[in-house]
C-alpha cells in the first residue's frame, strides 16, 4: 500500500494542487493507517483486500479511546475517503470501504478575532518603530487584517503581485487557486513607503514582497511571530495567531454590511460553508445590540 500512497501524494500535488501541509498531513495519516492494519491482519500485511469498513470503524475508535478530538479523526478519515476515492480511479479496488463510515460528530468552535476597537488602537498606535522592520511589521499587519490574507499567502507575496494603479492584490490560494483583493489608499500609502525604505536599506533584488534584513524571504514563521509579538505585547492575547487576523478581517466586513458571497470571493473560500461560520459571530454581536432595547430586559 505505501507505494500507491506515494502515488496518492504525487497526484495531490500535481493534479489537485494540495498543499505541502495538506501533503504532509494526509502522508502521515494513511502510514499510520496502514501500521493499524498491519496489527489487525492475521498474516501482518496490509493489502486492498485486508480494508473494509468494519476496520476502518475500529481503527476510528481506537483513535476515539486514545483521546484524539473529533475534528483530528476527522481529518484522518478524510484522507483515507480521498486516498480510496484516487484508487478507485485507479482501477486497484472497486468500492470505498471508507465512505461506509460516520465521522464522529464535533462542533466546530466559533472563530477567534479581536475587537475592531482594539486592532484600530493596535495598528494606529506606536508600538511600531520608524526603521525598516518596524515599517515591515506593521504593513504585515495591516495587509492581514485589510485583506484576510492567510499566513503563508502573506509570506509567498511577491512584488508582482502588488498593482499600486489598480490597488489590488494578487494572491495564490489553496490548490493554486488565484483571486484578487482590493485594499485602500491608505494602506497604497504604507506599501510605497515600505517599498521605498526596503530600497533604501537593501537594495536587493528579491523578488518576494516581504523579506528580512539580510535581504531573504520571511516565512510563516515569521510572520506567525510578527503577529504574537505585537499583539501580545499590548495585552489583547497572550496567543494570537495571523488567522485570527483573517477572521477579525471577515468578521468586520459583515458587521459593516458586506454580502457573505462577497467575503467568501475575498477570503477564497471554495464553498459558502466555510465562510458561514462568521455569521455566527454577528449574530452574537446582534443579540448584544438587542439588549440595548428598553424592553430587552425586562
Amino acid at each position: 500500500m505505501e507505494a500507491s500512497i506515494a502515488s496518492f501524494i504525487d497526484y495531490l500535488r500535481y493534479e489537485r494542487g494540495a498543499s505541502a501541509a495538506t501533503r504532509v498531513a494526509y502522508k502521515n495519516d494513511l502510514l499510520r493507517f496502514v501500521a493499524y492494519v498491519r496489527g489487525h491482519t492475521e498474516n501482518g500485511k496490509a493489502t486492498f483486500g485486508s480494508v473494509d469498513s468494519d476496520l476502518i470503524r475500529l481503527w476510528v475508535a481506537s483513535l476515539m479511546d486514545g483521546h484524539m478530538s473529533p475534528i483530528s479523526v476527522n481529518r484522518k478519515l478524510s484522507a483515507l475517503r480521498s486516498y480510496f476515492k484516487y484508487l478507485m480511479k485507479q482501477g486497484l479496488v472497486l468500492n470505498n470501504p471508507a465512505s461506509l463510515v460516520i465521522a464522529p460528530k464535533f462542533f466546530r468552535p466559533l472563530p477567534q478575532i479581536i475587537k475592531e476597537d482594539e486592532l484600530t488602537e493596535l495598528l494606529d498606535g506606536s508600538c511600531f518603530k520608524d526603521d525598516f522592520i518596524g515599517i515591515r511589521d506593521r504593513l504585515m499587519m495591516e495587509l492581514l487584517y485589510e485583506t484576510g490574507l492567510r499566513r503563508q499567502e502573506l509570506a509567498f507575496l511577491k512584488c508582482s503581485d502588488i498593482d499600486l494603479m489598480a490597488m489590488v492584490v494578487r494572491v495564490c490560494g489553496k490548490r493554486n487557486k488565484e483571486r484578487l483583493v482590493p485594499f485602500s489608499e491608505r494602506l497604497k500609502v504604507q506599501i510605497v513607503s515600505y517599498l521605498q525604505k526596503r530600497r533604501s536599506v537593501l537594495q536587493c533584488d528579491n523578488t518576494h514582497f516581504f523579506v528580512r534584513k539580510d535581504g531573504r524571504s520571511v516565512t510563516g514563521a515569521t510572520v506567525y511571530n510578527v503577529v504574537k509579538k505585537y499583539v501580545s505585547n499590548r495585552g489583547l492575547r497572550t496567543k494570537c495567531a495571523p488567522h485570527m487576523l483573517r477572521h477579525s478581517f471577515a468578521t468586520s466586513l459583515l458587521n459593516n454590511g458586506a454580502e457573505l458571497n462577497a467575503v467568501k470571493e475575498l477570503l477564497g473560500h471554495s464553498s459558502l460553508a466555510s465562510t458561514s461560520i462568521y455569521t455566527h459571530i454577528t449574530f452574537d454581536k446582534l443579540k448584544e445590540m438587542y439588549c440595548a432595547h428598553p424592553r430587552a430586559n425586562r
